[in-house]
């Protein structure tokens, strides 16, 4: 499971949310809080029909072809639903990466 994969179940498992507040519960924005904060706001963003495209895609894992037979659309437009929120998650881990490493620098 790679990190994209491995962050998209944490969100849409809850499993993100309690772990972030164990890790920490004040109202800095920690790594962990920022890809929270992020992630909600990107699933909010999103229409039910795309959440359920990016979950069967990400937590079914199934393939694109897959997901499109189940859903009846076809590949192409599964892949426009869901690869630009694939790509606003990717950079939602970069930014949290890039975060958490100036913070080691400052320490």
């Amino acid at each position: 499971m790679n990190e994209l994969e491995f962050n998209i179940r944490l969100y849409l498992t809850g499993v993100m949310r309690s772990w972030t507040d164990r890790i920490d519960n004040t109202d800095q924005l920690t790594p962990q809080r920022f890809v929270l904060n992020a992630m909600t706001e990107l699933v909010d963003s999103l229409s039910d029909d795309d959440i359920e495209l990016v979950r069967l895609r990400y937590m079914e894992r199934l393939t694109l072809s897959e997901v499109a037979s189940r859903c009846l659309l076809n590949e192409r437009t599964v892949r426009n639903h869901t690869n630009p929120n694939i790509k606003q998650v990717k950079e939602i881990i970069k930014q949290a990466a890039e975060q958490a490493q100036h913070a080691r620098e400052i320490d």
